[in-house]
């Protein structure tokens, strides 16, 4: 009878152990996706008549100020007067538009931690196009990288330049590719343009890409670059060594990275069918462990949405605003 009462006690503490292990799994997981946020209805307010086009990235300046690139009322800027970078106040009133004129294809966006706009034309028509523009706040252009209308893998020149971000030293970094036919590399430029060097090729290992889409740079300068193609994101030291790769924030289109490491990271076509087990969204986790925390859900039906949230950014309170290429929106999520 005791060795009967032994082994019941120990079957039932085994069954205890398992539950518990279940539930703080389910908790965990609960936890990683969980929304605190609410979608701010009809936040950014355009003016005489303008409506968006395919807005592609998003950022926020030192001052809260909030900017879209967009690409002039359409999905193209080609033959376009129209502005497509759009400086909004915090209640969501259109303050300022730059650019008119300068761009084919609007892609990688940035604003640097002196206020500089950084801009991408990711495509060329009519001797305009694959070139990265540095302006100031007020719209002068500061300076230009590539040459305009030309797309080529050479040193001076870019085939695709899809993303852009900026260090604190002034170093300039451009992720040259999107999708798998087009380039894989990160080139590195000094404050005042010059090539320092270029790392990566196309394909799926370490180092290799297969599409860029987004660049993003943490606290301790390491580079989060979206390798949307490889549905992932590869880290990099700022010489180009792989340090690690991250695959639980879904699909990389954009990537948002705040003073306290938070990383934010929109992805806009995981599904059944393209990165299996993951949804359209943005995912919320932290750039020191790579832990998921929330995830925003893109607004509407979730088994056929509609919505593409690609770019991705955030306010010093908190407030997300992801930026809608297919559904031409700007969105400000509050928590």
């Amino acid at each position: 009878m005791k060795s009967w009462a032994v082994r019941i006690g120990r079957i039932t503490l085994t069954l205890v152990v398992a539950i518990v292990a279940v539930l703080a799994l389910l908790g965990g997981k609960a936890s990683a996706q969980s929304n605190p946020y609410r979608l701010v209805e009809g936040w950014a307010k355009l003016s005489d008549g303008r409506t968006f086009g395919a807005v592609i990235a998003a950022a926020v300046d030192r001052n809260g100020n909030v900017w879209a690139f967009e690409r002039c009322g359409g999905d193209t800027c080609a033959g376009s007067t129209v502005a497509p970078i759009l400086q909004f106040d915090s209640s969501g009133k259109l303050v300022k538009s730059l650019g008119a004129g300068m761009f084919v294809y609007p892609h990688g966006f940035h604003v640097d931690g002196d206020g500089n706009v950084w801009a991408t034309d990711g495509e060329g028509q009519g001797g305009k196009g694959y070139q990265v523009f540095k302006f100031s706040s007020e719209g002068r252009v500061l300076l230009t990288l590539g040459k305009a209308g030309i797309s080529a893998d050479a040193p001076d020149t870019f085939i695709y330049p899809s993303a852009v971000v900026v260090a604190p030293n002034g170093d300039i970094f451009v992720a040259d590719g999107h999708n798998a036919d087009t380039n894989g590399r990160i080139l590195k430029f000094s404050r005042d343009g010059k090539l320092i060097k270029s790392w990566g090729r196309k394909g799926s290992g370490p180092g290799e890409f297969g599409g860029l889409h987004a660049i993003a740079m943490d606290s301790k300068g390491r580079l989060f670059v979206g390798d949307r193609g490889n549905s992932r994101i590869q880290v990099f030291d700022q010489e180009g060594k792989f340090l690690e790769e991250w695959k639980q924030f879904g699909r990389p289109s954009g990537m948002f990275i705040d003073a306290n490491d938070t990383i934010y990271v929109a992805d806009s076509q995981s599904d059944e069918k393209v990165n299996r087990g993951f949804q359209k969204g943005i995912r919320i986790g932290s750039a020191r462990d790579g832990k998921v925390k929330m995830f925003i859900p893109v607004p509407g039906p979730q088994d056929k949405p509609t919505v593409t949230t690609e770019g991705v950014a955030a306010d010093a309170r908190g407030n997300v605003y992801g930026a809608e290429a297919n559904s031409n929106n700007l969105r400000k999520y509050a928590k």
